[in-house]
């Protein structure tokens, strides 16, 4: 049983996909993400963002819109494949690519010949290492020959974005999709080769009980999910304006929020799940799992994850590059994104150059995020202990020596701790989602 201390989660917090974070970018100096590009090396990942989605979810705070207007999807897939050609002049001898993500939106909005065009442009520009493929899902848009044509590119991972199995919630969102049709999406997939499949659960919907996220965990268990991602959902109307369609006065309260974190938490470990940091959770048998029995569970703009690589490079409008020493952000505007591209330049101008400070707050905070414990300096150690006691007394986190770890009871409070060593946060003032 988790303890409920409000005041020390009243404080919106990031999620530290990143650090610095997305709120903290500013503009780069121009050539900046080229020449990081240009001083790559080894292995690297690459991330396409498709923005488009056939149907526009209330609750999503996504970069996509509508994909009706078939020539607008057209030109976007055309500047894409310009920046594949761009990103390939720069990138050095020497590189290789050993993991491709598509997301979105929903990469199936588009037809399955085009994302085989973005695939073969790939291969011909790109030093692919006989890559791991993985894709974001709508599965109110999967088709039998999406499930074919991922089995033809290689495709094993994939993430659908369920949120829930409870119609009227669904209703509520604008995201109605049927028991029957998620299943059919699933047997196309594991038909195409997906050996690890992740659902995306979604709590703090508007009028949802404990009764609706239990009913969805256990119809997640039964259709075999190997990955389970529980999000709380972030009503933000001020930041993204869709979401006004939802009814703010039927959204659970805070407690209640915490009380399903922990439902979810206690169901899934409970059947035969291993918690991956403090809100996926992977069967013993796939690679997410075993990240975390080897220590080598990482964090970056995808969530938590298994790739050890530094440097992804983000392909597409308002996508993220990260480098050990640049973060950098494509433009978000698919218009002017798209004019960069026809020009045969790279979009990108705002992001943050890292500090060596930086890297190694970075480093800290995700050790804590993925591993639960982290060796301080005692530098840090000194600043630290005071802001740290809260948690301390209450037995959410311990310090042994210079040693921080995050304690069981502590597990929903992961987000909350790693902000204290945020030294961003004491200068700006953000609005983020709450921590549960």
């Amino acid at each position: 049983m988790w303890p409920y201390h409000p005041d020390l989660l009243a404080k919106p917090v990031p999620r530290y996909t990143s650090y610095p974070t997305a709120a903290d970018f500013g503009p780069l100096p121009q050539g900046s993400l080229e020449r990081a590009i240009e001083g790559a090396s080894g292995d690297i990942s690459l991330y396409l963002h498709i923005p488009f989605c056939e149907k526009i979810c209330y609750y999503c705070g996504c970069n996509t819109g509508a994909s009706g207007r078939r020539s607008r999807v057209e030109s976007y897939l055309a500047a894409l494949h310009e920046e594949i050609a761009v990103v390939a002049r720069l990138l050095p001898a020497g590189t290789r690519v050993t993991r491709i993500a598509f997301g979105g939106g929903s990469p199936n909005a588009i037809e399955p010949r085009e994302f085989l065009e973005l695939v073969a442009a790939l291969h011909r520009h790109l030093p692919l290492d006989d890559p791991d493929w993985s894709i974001e899902l709508d599965p109110r848009t999967m088709t039998k020959e999406w499930g074919h044509t991922l089995g033809e590119v290689g495709v094993t991972r994939a993430s659908m974005g369920v949120q829930t199995f409870a119609p009227r919630l669904q209703k509520a969102i604008g995201r109605e999709q049927d028991d029957a049709l998620i299943a059919r999406s699933v047997d196309w997939l594991r038909s195409g080769g997906v050996t690890s499949m992740n659902f995306d659960l979604m709590y703090g919907l508007p009028g949802q009980t404990r009764g609706d996220l239990g009913d969805s965990l256990e119809k997640t268990r039964r259709m075999g999910a190997d990955r389970v991602a529980v999000f709380g959902y972030a009503h933000v109307p001020h930041m993204v304006p869709r979401q006004t369609m939802i009814d703010a006065s039927d959204l659970p309260g805070a407690e209640a929020r915490f009380a399903m974190a922990e439902q979810g938490y206690a169901f899934l470990t409970g059947h035969g799940y291993q918690a991956v940091g403090f809100d996926h959770f992977a069967l013993p048998s796939d690679p997410m799992a075993q990240a975390v029995r080897e220590g080598t569970l990482r964090r970056n703009f995808q969530g938590f994850t298994c790739d050890p690589n530094e440097v992804l490079i983000g392909f597409g409008s308002s996508a993220i590059s990260g480098f050990p020493g640049l973060i950098a952000q494509n433009e978000k505007n698919n218009g002017r994104y798209r004019m960069f591209s026809s020009q045969g330049k790279l979009s990108a101008s705002v992001g943050v150059a890292r500090s060596p400070e930086d890297r190694m707050r970075a480093r800290l905070i995700e050790e804590l995020l993925c591993r639960g414990r982290v060796e301080l300096s005692p530098c840090l150690f000194a600043q630290a202990q005071r802001r740290l006691a809260p948690f301390t007394e209450r037995g959410l986190a311990r310090l042994d020596g210079l040693e921080l770890a995050i304690t069981q009871e502590g597990i929903p409070y992961a987000r909350v701790i790693a902000s204290l060593f945020d030294a961003w946060r004491e200068a700006a003032q953000h609005k983020f989602s709450s921590a549960i």
